[in-house]
């Protein structure tokens, strides 16, 4: 079996678990040489550790029923992506609307601001440029086409 066909099967696999699952979606997933098994999912609303305790058990019992490995050569995390890695699906967007994003954009610069407004081609972001009382407050359209990652920002 190709190394793609394996991929095709496996992503299968995942979404079976996931469809009965309204709230929750396949960010990515990714299979190391050694068999180990990473699977990235989201909610809309988060992805508590009981969820992805139990989507490792169904996904886990499947993998093994399809025989895909010889017995045990593998392993299987299930976690939400981290906030530290950028949004890759527009469902992750709209699930971040109100929060602070930093937009780097295909020429390099970025942008930092508050997620205000998704659309299917483009975000809507808030701005502030210069301080005190020459503060200005400022919305900016960047089209998905322009955006090369999107990463929440945490403040304290």
């Amino acid at each position: 079996m190709s190394a793609e066909t394996h991929l095709e099967q496996i992503e299968q696999l995942i979404h079976q678990i996931l469809e009965p699952e309204e709230g929750y979606f396949l960010v990515s997933f990714r299979i190391k040489p050694t068999n180990n098994i990473k699977v990235f999912i989201d909610g809309d609303n988060g992805l508590p550790i009981e969820k992805c305790v139990q989507l490792n058990r169904k996904l886990y019992k499947l993998i093994e029923e399809a025989g895909f490995y010889p017995e045990g050569e593998f392993s299987l995390e299930i976690s939400s992506p981290g906030i530290d890695e950028p949004l890759k699906l527009h469902r992750q967007y709209v699930k971040n609307i109100g929060r602070d994003v930093e937009v780097v954009f295909a020429d390099g610069t970025k942008k930092e601001g508050k997620l205000l407004t998704v659309t299917d081609a483009d975000i809507i972001l808030e701005h502030t440029e210069g301080k005190g009382k020459k503060a200005v407050t400022q919305q900016l359209v960047i089209p998905f086409n322009n955006i090369k990652t999107t990463t929440v920002q945490i403040k304290f």
